[in-house]
């Protein structure tokens, strides 16, 4: 089964993400994405519960565990599969557009397993930090497209506010219990995206549910640039798109 947060009717791409899948599946259903080619764009795999195998045509293989990242840089191009193991597995698939200038570099992995994975805490909150920084810490995640990612669990009555570079665009997803985004809004259920205005600096979130809410914030640089998306490929013309330049 898949979710899908933003790259979908009703909310589309957003500058510079192209698209937010939840999966659920595992090989013995039949789930898993054989495989296929993507080119222009970088991919952010993100293990929630069960594991996830990949291998591409250059030899790399491994597999995404539970709170493990992996991140794609297609660049000019690459063909990988991408399997769930025989048991359950969920997670996040994001899609990060590059600027033209990054389009068609060598493809290459940044990979962390859940020990690596950069942590903060306060008053109730708990963030892991995939990308970007919180609470006076920041992950060794680089990107060439400046974004951050971050998973937070926020317990009953909790509060607290995370500041995002002021111009960028900014979404969440939550997973798990409800969240509610800023002062007046109603709480957010599991598996529904809110998409952030601009002009501000902060998200101030709270949970004022019984049980533990769980989001992920993403927040990212626009490339101000043209996209032609044609399947896999995501480029900045339609030639480029459909392989002619």
């Amino acid at each position: 089964m898949v979710r899908r947060s933003i790259g979908r009717p009703g909310i589309g791409q957003i500058d510079p993400f192209l698209m937010l899948d939840e999966f659920t599946g595992s090989s013995a259903e039949g789930a898993g994405f054989p495989d296929h080619p993507h080119r222009g764009f970088k991919t952010v795999s993100y293990g929630i519960e069960g594991e996830k195998h990949h291998e591409d045509f250059l030899g790399n293989s491994g597999v995404i565990k539970a709170g493990g990242v992996q991140l794609m840089t297609a660049g000019r191009g690459i063909i990988h599969s991408e399997i769930p193991g025989k048991e359950v597995a969920t997670g996040l698939q994001l899609w990060v557009n590059l600027k033209s200038q990054y389009k068609m570099v060598e493809p290459n992995y940044q990979e962390l397993n859940k020990s690596q994975m950069t942590t903060a805490k306060t008053d109730g909150v708990k963030v892991v930090i995939i990308a970007g920084e919180s609470m006076g810490k920041r992950s060794e995640i680089r990107t060439l497209t400046p974004s951050y990612y971050l998973d937070f669990k926020v317990a009953p009555g909790a509060t607290h506010k995370q500041s995002i570079p002021k111009g960028w665009t900014a979404f969440c997803y939550t997973l798990k219990g409800s969240v509610s985004f800023g002062r007046n809004l109603k709480n957010v259920p599991a598996h529904h995206t809110v998409v952030f205005e601009k002009d501000g600096d902060e998200v101030e979130f709270s949970n004022n549910g019984n049980e533990e809410g769980r989001f992920v914030l993403i927040a990212g640089e626009p490339t101000g640039e043209p996209v032609e998306q044609y399947g896999p490929f995501v480029m900045n013309t339609k030639r480029g798109a459909r392989g002619s330049d």
